[in-house]
């Protein structure tokens, strides 16, 4: 089936169909009637678009690549579904990898992705990939970092304001009565990360309230139950313990809950919690929890929008930091 059967039967122009079914600009100027008959006959007659000649012909493959960190992860898993809708809409196909924070493998998906000619990357970057990003920068392949970023860099990114986020949470924990405010972390070089860290304790020195290291515990990625449970044990163990805890991602959150349950804390009574990102698993607790909700939508939709414009080489470098939403629950007290 060919653009010129469509034409006929509908009683317009090759080029008419091409603009519809390629979501070309000029589309616009058909109407709106025209263009829905126009796919509903593309799809009675099943036509399928030759993707090699409009390659060849535009020197673009129409391909998007993405690497997330864990693709199994929920937050990797939505922000993927939600830039595979939005690329769609812009008729691009996305092909996905996951680099479970290692570098080799996040370089081993940019080389395959760069030999199946993708026209773009978005990546979710390990961390110190600085030098492999510079070297994509060389080639000319357009790319766009998403929630993660490297300050000093003028690479491409669309990330959320991690650091104001964490601050006005402690703030709401120090309104609510709060001073001893533990911190669970993972220990990682990650800077959205150490920017949540860095949110925690300038808040808390902006209201002169002493920082204590035994309040704020790291965790390796590799051990994170036994060495959340150890950490919260440490502080509810201080002379003077903690009164408050805030996660800084949902995964230490799960554990930290599951430990505090163990232990018949009762929450906010005898500790608030606040967490940062949302889960599922919120809604199994007992108490609904207080959490730093990050706007998945404006970030994957930003991220897509800035890829396609590099794809385009239009303007400088896009540079954005989303701001998150504090979603107020009764575990904060």
């Amino acid at each position: 089936m060919l653009l010129k059967d469509i034409a006929k039967i509908v009683g317009v122009s090759s080029a008419a169909v091409s603009y519809v079914l390629n979501e070309h600009p000029m589309a616009a100027r058909i109407g709106k009637e025209v263009a829905e008959k126009i796919r509903k006959t593309a799809t009675e007659l099943n036509y399928q678009p030759n993707q090699i000649a409009r390659s060849l012909k535009t020197q673009k493959t129409y391909t998007i690549g993405l690497i997330v960190a864990d693709i199994a992860n929920p937050f990797s898993a939505q922000i993927a579904r939600i830039i595979e809708d939005a690329a769609k809409q812009q008729g691009y196909t996305v092909l996905f990898g996951s680099s479970d924070e290692n570098p080799e493998k996040e370089q081993g998906l940019i080389r395959t992705m760069m030999h199946r000619q993708v026209d773009g990357i978005i990546i979710a970057a390990v961390g110190h990939s600085e030098e492999q990003l510079h070297d994509l920068e060389s080639r000319g392949l357009p790319f766009v970092l998403i929630d993660r970023y490297f300050p000093g860099e003028n690479f491409s990114y669309v990330a959320i304001d991690n650091y104001r986020a964490t601050y006005e949470a402690v703030q709401l924990l120090l309104s609510k009565g709060r001073t001893r405010i533990g911190l669970v972390s993972l220990e990682t070089e990650l800077f959205h990360l150490l920017e949540r860290n860095r949110g925690y304790r300038e808040a808390l020195e902006t209201h002169a309230i002493p920082i204590q290291p035994a309040f704020q515990h790291s965790v390796p990625l590799h051990r994170l139950r036994d060495e959340v449970e150890a950490g919260i044990s440490r502080m509810l163990e201080a002379e003077e313990p903690i009164d408050a805890l805030l996660f800084t991602t949902n995964l230490l959150a799960l554990h930290g809950l599951r430990a505090l349950k163990l232990r018949q804390i009762e929450i906010p009574r005898d500790i608030a919690v606040i967490a940062f990102d949302e889960a599922d698993f919120y809604d199994l607790f007992p108490v609904s929890v207080t959490h730093i909700s990050q706007p998945l939508e404006e970030l994957g939709l930003a991220a897509t929008d800035s890829i396609i414009r590099e794809i385009a080489r239009k303007g400088k470098p896009t540079q954005v930091l989303l701001p998150a939403r504090l979603v107020l629950g009764a575990s904060s007290g």
